[in-house]
């Protein structure tokens, strides 16, 4: 709870920073704010509470991903720092909007009540609505905006009506006691329809297939930096949240329910894999392979054996290769709309660094050694085959080889074409992100029991 006040006080913060002219230590103090905030939030790992009758609950799930979370946001806070030079906008209002939108995510995976539950997805979905369009003068921007506001609002009348249909059902919105209720032989026909309009509408937040249309043409559309933290951040807390609210409604042991996990895992990766083959533009080559992603992240939701565990590890190790990808694709783009594989020839040569970067993030979420990447996938694996879904492994298996035709064919540009530009004065926060990421990436991979065993 004090992590999540401590979050919105900072926005406000940002705000009036702007108002006194001091504009300069928006940046700087907000980083160092975000790095006070992750060490409050990790004092209270092992604090467990409940807070406003349960509607925040600190547990050992909300603050290692609120942590998680924490961090992503500093990168995307860092690389902030000269994107918005352009555009005829304050950077405090987009430096508050990702403070809030934290704030959002934070009380998504702490709710305690599907009232703050709703008002989690909310405060996330509108602060990406307007950052999706918040390049005025792009027509793309505009559109994506557009796109993603009418379909998000759609999903969230969709969420809306489910929860209205458990309430109804167990006359509660307290999780708790929905849970203990939920134990119960009968009941109402109203509980497991409300369940799958709330699971629709978080399959949609996550772009898994069938839920996905928007997904590319909002990733390709959206400013470069808000589709790193769509790709990132909204991502992993969506799937994160999922994982919980179906724990607690008990829905993980009904067989019907993980018949549906499986075909929408198997749909995610296979249409997500096969499409992103097809694609020459970088933003929806990642957009193609977040839907994959979420076809393997849907796998914990069947997991016996430290789920939770295993959702947080996998969920860490893609995300830091993502803003490590991001942050090269931001350096070579430019936000200029145009962001096709042929601005990426010659990169080796031209910065090797960061190109070798790209490659150690691209080849992370492929799941080669010895990258945080390929443990997920080792562990994710090893846990279905536990769990019996002998299939499901197989198909997934396949499809990280598929997946590796259409990462190399990005690498391969990058070291056997000639460049098409000289690129120079690469800024200083692009290298600290981008190394950082994969660093932290790396180290995963060394050491995966250190996030595996925090939520066993």
């Amino acid at each position: 709870m004090n992590t999540l006040i401590a979050i919105i006080g900072l926005g406000v913060l940002c705000l009036l920073f702007e108002i006194l002219d001091l504009r300069k230590a928006i940046m700087p103090v907000t980083i160092i704010g975000l790095l006070a905030i992750l060490g409050l939030d990790i004092s209270e790992f092992n604090s467990p509470a409940a807070y406003y009758n349960n509607m925040i609950i600190v547990s050992k799930f909300s603050t290692a991903f609120s942590a998680l979370f924490i961090i992503l946001t500093i990168f995307l806070v860092a690389l902030s720092h000269k994107f918005y030079e352009h555009q005829q906008t304050k950077i405090s209002d987009f430096i508050a909007i990702k403070i809030f939108l934290l704030a959002g995510t934070v009380a998504m995976v702490s709710f305690g009540n599907l009232a703050m539950f709703f008002l989690g997805i909310e405060v996330l979905s509108i602060a990406l609505y307007i950052l999706a369009a918040s390049n005025r003068l792009s027509l793309k921007s505009n559109e994506a905006g557009l796109k993603y506001f009418l379909m998000g609002s759609f999903a969230s009348g969709i969420i809306l009506f489910g929860i209205c249909l458990i309430y109804g059902a167990m006359g509660s919105f307290d999780v708790i006691e929905i849970s203990e209720l939920s134990q119960s032989a009968e009941l109402p026909v109203w509980f497991p329809i409300g369940i799958v309009l709330v699971t629709i509408g978080m399959l949609f937040k996550i772009a898994a297939v069938p839920f996905h249309f928007w997904a590319p043409d909002v990733y390709e559309g959206s400013p470069t930096l808000t589709t790193a933290l769509m790709s990132t951040l909204a991502k992993v807390v969506a799937i994160a949240t999922l994982f919980k609210l179906l724990t607690i409604m008990n829905a993980d042991i009904s067989p019907s329910f993980q018949i549906i996990i499986v075909i929408l895992s198997m749909a995610s990766m296979t249409v997500g894999n096969i499409m992103a083959l097809r694609q020459v533009n970088v933003k929806r080559i990642l957009a193609f392979s977040g839907i994959s992603h979420a076809g393997f992240m849907l796998m914990t939701l069947l997991s016996t054996t430290n789920a939770a565990g295993t959702l947080l590890y996998y969920s860490s190790a893609y995300a830091l290769a993502g803003i490590a990808a991001f942050s090269v694709i931001i350096y070579v783009c430019k936000d200029n709309e145009n962001e096709d594989m042929v601005n990426f020839h010659g990169l080796g040569k031209t910065n090797p660094l960061l190109a070798a970067i790209l490659t150690a993030s691209l080849l992370s979420m492929a799941g080669i050694p010895i990258f945080a990447g390929f443990f997920a996938k080792l562990f994710l694996f090893n846990n279905m085959l536990q769990a019996g879904f002998i299939a499901l492994v197989i198909v997934a298996v396949i499809n990280s080889i598929i997946s590796v035709g259409y990462y190399f064919k990005l690498i391969l540009a990058m070291y056997t074409k000639e460049p098409n530009e000289e690129r120079t004065g690469t800024p200083v926060v692009i290298y600290a992100v981008a190394v950082m990421a994969m660093v932290l990436n790396i180290a995963l991979g060394l050491f995966p029991s250190f996030v595996l065993d925090l939520l066993a």
